[in-house]
């Protein structure tokens, strides 16, 4: 028998799983205060530990989630039209915006100029070394494309998103991240006194706030360089925590709004101000190079993908690089997925599975192009001027000196600092409302507790920040540690999926059954 769940139950905090994963990560930012050193060796030996024993797991996990993914947008189940809507709620540019403010906000300006730049410069041991010369652009762009294109996009909101839209609008059961299990464990996995719900949510919480809390620490860091390399003002602490409260502030406000206006409003935002960034240094930098490296660098990622997504050859570089961003996305995968199926009600599974798998990847791998390509090409014709600075200064210097390398560069630079602050401000707002949601189960939650995670996990950063550099990289790692249980909850969306989406096509009509249950062909 169906669970019915009152809208009083659907505003109650989880108590449990708040006062745990908010212990948690208190817990983690009074440890690295008191002993930063000790805090650090735990992380690395758990990143290590978590990276040679499951790396393999990950690499079939998301490679299994894409394919299966696109089988189901090719057969009849991708005529399944989600979240018990006629129409979308959302236009389609909208709703791509918002899509595409969720793993590109992650890192996509600093990684796009120095992904492509670190493995341009030190070729991929997959292939053959031609490290800094024209023969090494397609690999380091198509190195950068597996990192942040189809696999990584489609484990953060296509099969979980499926089975947790069809646990929630169509059962009526809570928005939560131990919604995946339903189909493996039935209503009981919903039980306030569940061990496994419970720990589903706590893991998925912890684990999304680490890899967000990370990016905020960063984001100080790296505007505050920004700002020192523009315009002189002190590269210190004080610059970085007013950058972080700023960012707190906007999206605090955005988060406030709701969906339907403060998130959809940056993000479209963002998304239009990232175009006029790209188109500017399109007509501005190497045009021909950039569209004609995109070009053989996408089909030189589609030859080699299947092998490269499987790679086991180098564990130490799989650990810095592809493992490291598998364990990142997982962490982020069940929060992205309840995200992605709040914005999503109306659309057909075939249409959610190709904006998110197909058409953001190819959008991301573009984007990556133009960043990470003009700073190659500048390379090549003059070496060691964004190597250089990447090596002194990080990414944020690598950004910086491949604005220097176009007319108009310093006004592209402030754009950048902008776009940065909006696409992370996008990504703390959407975590803060995903993160309310998995506590009280409705996806419309209370503004108070919405508002609270925005600065709870600003708050905690500027402490990470007052700590040292190194403890906002400690809890970035992290969140490859705790990828380990979310890589295990995502699992039985593999066939949770398939499962959701046959009961759904049979209840809209779209396949028929006989009388046990067989599906007949039309």
């Amino acid at each position: 028998m169906k669970q019915k769940v009152s809208n009083k139950d659907k505003q109650a905090t989880d108590k449990t799983v708040f006062f745990i994963s908010g212990g948690l990560l208190i817990l983690f930012v009074v440890f690295a205060m008191i002993d930063l050193d000790m805090v650090e060796g735990w992380i690395n030996s758990s990143f290590a530990f978590s990276a040679k024993v499951f790396g393999s797991y990950w690499e079939l996990l998301l490679l299994a989630n894409f394919v299966i993914g696109v089988g189901l947008a090719i057969s009849k189940y991708g005529n399944v039209r989600l979240g018990k809507m006629d129409k979308p709620e959302n236009g389609y540019y909208r709703w791509i915006a918002m899509i595409l403010c969720t793993l590109l906000a992650s890192g996509g300006v600093f990684w796009a100029a120095s992904g492509p730049m670190m493995h341009f410069i030190s070729t991929p041991p997959l292939f053959n070394n031609n490290s800094s010369t024209l023969a090494g652009v397609e690999p380091a762009l198509a190195q950068s494309f597996l990192h942040w294109g189809f696999l990584a996009w489609a484990i953060l909101g296509t099969l979980a998103t499926i089975v947790l839209m069809y646990v929630h609008y169509h059962k009526g059961f809570p928005m939560k991240p131990r919604g995946m299990l339903y189909l493996l464990f039935g209503e009981k996995i919903f039980r306030k006194n569940s061990i496994t719900g419970n720990a589903a949510d706590i893991i998925s919480i912890v684990a999304v706030a680490a890899g967000t809390m990370g990016p905020i620490g960063f984001l100080g860091l790296q505007i505050g360089y920004g700002l020192h390399s523009l315009f002189d003002v002190p590269n210190t602490l004080v610059t970085n925590v007013v950058v972080i409260s700023v960012l707190i502030v906007i999206a605090a406000i955005s988060v406030a709004t709701g969906i339907d206006r403060g998130i959809q409003f940056l993000s479209r935002m963002n998304v239009g101000l990232t175009v006029f960034l790209a188109v500017c240094m399109l007509i501005l930098g190497p045009t021909l190079f950039i569209i004609n490296k995109f070009i053989s660098a996408e089909g030189f990622h589609i030859q080699n993908m299947l092998t490269m997504a499987l790679y086991q050859g180098d564990q130490a570089w799989l650990g810095w690089w592809t493992v490291f961003f598998w364990g990142w996305f997982l962490g982020y995968g069940p929060m992205m997925a309840i995200f992605i199926a709040r914005i999503s009600r109306g659309r057909t599974i075939r249409e959610l599975i190709i904006a998110v798998s197909i058409v953001a990847p190819i959008v991301t791998n573009f984007w990556f192009t133009v960043v990470g390509g003009t700073g190659i090409k500048a390379e090549l014709d003059s070496p060691g001027s964004i190597s250089a600075p990447l090596d002194d200064g990080g990414m944020p210097a690598a950004v910086m000196a491949i604005m220097d390398q176009l007319p108009l560069g310093f006004y592209l630079a402030i754009g950048f600092l902008l776009v940065t602050l909006v696409f992370v401000a996008t990504t703390v707002d959407s975590i803060s409302y995903t993160v309310a949601v998995s506590l009280t189960g409705s996806d419309q939650p209370s503004r108070l507790i919405r508002v609270f995670w925005v600065i709870m996990f600003g708050l905690l950063s500027i402490v990470l920040l007052t700590v040292g550099e190194n403890s906002v990289t400690a809890i970035q790692n992290s969140i490859v540690v705790t990828a380990v249980p979310v890589s295990i909850l995502l699992l039985p969306t593999l066939w949770g999926s398939i499962q959701a989406a046959r009961i759904m096509a049979i209840e809209q009509g779209i396949v028929a059954v006989d009388k046990e249950g067989k599906i007949i062909n039309k």
